[in-house]
């Protein structure tokens, strides 16, 4: 979500992640930091879903710049356990001109593997740098992780669907539905590659939408028409995809606006006998998309037809066995202040600077640290770079 100014940085610690000099190590889920892959550079991929292929798990996209918002690439990361995480490749890279190509817009990447063909299809909204041209395109690849194939336009009654953020579902039966912003419910053909039947229009007025199923009821999680600027998402439940859909309101505490973040997918988590649902959403940062852009995953409760997220925790992790959660607490550590330069203030434990170019610097003594910032309308960018006893950088991230 856009931030209004770059004036004050305010800086908290806390314990959150193993560092060693070689490869982070996560023991937990972690929101609003950012995560880092195999080579120690942070997980860039935004507007995502993830799919379970045999024991892994297959995180797909954004890739997004720092210097404009273009589209660079949909990016694919794998995991067994959901915290440590493979930068496998770009599996749709920037095409040579199209709807995809140079000086376009990418967005809202889903992924869903076709019962009928086993091919992996790609859905994404495709656009001018205006937001004038909005189409919904496709892509596919017989491999889960391998380079994806643009096949162009998704059609409707053989026309382009010309709408802009969009999500997907997957029914238990393997009927796989398109979702667009507004409210829109498109059923796709047997093998995924266009749409044969429109369920619902206008079913809520937002935007990001997701949807999960749970015990003979249908969700849809929506956002309201904000662009970057974070809000209070909403839901609404049907027992039936084609309803009749009823509002439900906000599925996490008014005001905060969803934990800061918006609804991007949710990920349903089964043992075969209990279902643990993860939410996630992003946290935009525009225009520093790549470097501080953060995601939130958090675990959904569902009882009694509803659902809710009404603790935000840090720091959590799954039995997988019991389809359980398990908070992690943070720990405090010995800090101490080596250096500072120009004029910090401190207030509760969090320091703050007007100055560009103020710098603060401490030491520690352990393996796991963690550095967060104050998001607000007169907060901006700081960037933390950690260094091992011997100056050696062991780590670069901006919050």
């Amino acid at each position: 979500m856009k931030l209004k100014s770059l004036i004050i940085l305010s800086i908290s610690f806390l314990l959150c992640t193993e560092v060693s000099f070689a490869q982070i190590n996560y023991t937990a889920i972690h929101s609003g930091t950012p995560l880092f892959d195999q080579n120690n550079r942070e997980v860039n991929a935004h507007g995502a879903c993830i799919v379970k292929e045999g024991d892994t798990f297959y995180l797909f996209g954004e890739y997004k710049s720092d210097t404009a918002n273009v589209f660079t690439g949909f990016s694919c990361y794998s995991s067994k356990d959901l915290t440590n995480w493979k930068f496998e490749k770009i599996v749709l890279p920037v095409q040579s001109d199209g709807l995809m190509g140079p000086n376009r817009v990418g967005e809202r990447v889903k992924v869903m593997k076709c019962p009928l063909t086993g091919e992996f299809v790609m859905y994404m909204h495709s656009d001018n740098l205006q937001y004038k041209d909005p189409n919904v395109a496709f892509a596919t690849c017989k491999t889960i992780n391998g380079e994806y194939k643009f096949r162009g336009e998704l059609l409707y009654e053989g026309k382009a669907i010309r709408k802009w953020d969009l999500g997907t579902f997957q029914d238990t039966d393997g009927t796989g539905y398109l979702l667009i912003h507004h409210g829109y419910i498109y059923q796709l053909a047997p093998d995924y590659k266009s749409a044969v039947k429109m369920i619902y229009s206008n079913l809520a007025n937002g935007e990001s939408p997701a949807m999960f199923h749970s015990k003979g009821q249908y969700y849809w999680l929506t956002s309201h028409t904000t662009s970057w600027e974070r809000n209070d998402n909403f839901y609404l439940t049907a027992p039936a995809i084609e309803g009749p859909w009823t509002k439900k309101g906000l599925f996490a505490p008014a005001g905060s606006l969803t934990w800061n973040s918006q609804c991007s997918f949710v990920l349903p988590l089964t043992n075969g006998t209990d279902t643990l649902f993860m939410y996630m959403g992003d946290r935009w940062s525009f225009p520093r998309q790549d470097s501080s852009a953060t995601y939130v995953w958090q675990p959904v409760t569902v009882e009694n037809g509803e659902m809710s997220i009404l603790h935000f925790l840090e720091n959590w992790q799954i039995d997988f066995k019991l389809m359980k959660v398990q908070t992690v607490r943070n720990k405090s550590i010995n800090l101490t202040a080596v250096s500072q330069t120009g004029d910090w203030k401190t207030d509760n434990g969090k320091l703050s600077s007007n100055q560009k170019g103020a710098v603060v610097s401490y030491s520690f003594n352990g393996k796991r640290v963690g550095i967060k910032a104050l998001s607000n309308n007169t907060s901006g960018y700081g960037k933390i770079t950690i260094t091992n006893r011997k100056g050696k950088v062991v780590l670069n991230s901006i919050v």
